[in-house]
């Protein structure tokens, strides 16, 4: 929004979230959305082996598929899609929280994409992270600038 998109987001974190496959979507588009529900998205975060096992199938051919290759690994992989491979817990745990494995994730997508910019990405952390957890911005924008420099690092 801090970047004049249209946005919506659609979680499923219910019982799943103790171990399954909890997921959610995410709209950023330069049009109106019509709806939260996507069946075959462009683009797939995928943080373990059952999530990868439950979604991959849905990205869409030529989609961009990123996975934490630190908790992925030797699982079946299509070949009509682009993959990259971030070690992202193995990044958040030498950051000192593998609690931000997911940001690092984020800024390779900020990377890969261009959909956002760091700047709005840290703007909108800012502004709608509660008080309570305001101490762990730091290791948030420290992840997601880890996950911009891993995939600009490959890029050469």
């Amino acid at each position: 929004m801090l970047e004049n998109k249209e946005v919506t987001w659609f979680p499923s974190y219910g019982a799943e979230v103790r171990g399954g496959t909890a997921n959610c979507t995410v709209i950023i588009s330069d049009e109106l959305i019509g709806s939260p529900v996507v069946t075959n998205p462009d683009i797939l975060i995928i943080m373990n082996d059952e999530s990868l096992k439950k979604f991959q199938p849905r990205l869409k051919q030529n989609g961009l598929l990123i996975m934490d290759s630190s908790l992925i690994k030797g699982s079946t992989l299509r070949s009509d899609i682009e993959i990259v491979e971030v070690p992202a817990t193995e990044m958040s745990r030498i950051i000192g929280n593998t609690k931000s494995a997911n940001m690092v994730l984020l800024g390779a997508v900020i990377a890969l994409t261009g959909l956002l910019s760091e700047k709005s990405v840290f703007e909108a952390l800012e502004s709608s992270m509660p008080q309570r957890r305001k101490k762990g911005i730091g290791v948030n924008k420290k992840a997601i600038i880890e996950g911009v420099r891993f995939i600009e690092d490959k890029k050469g």
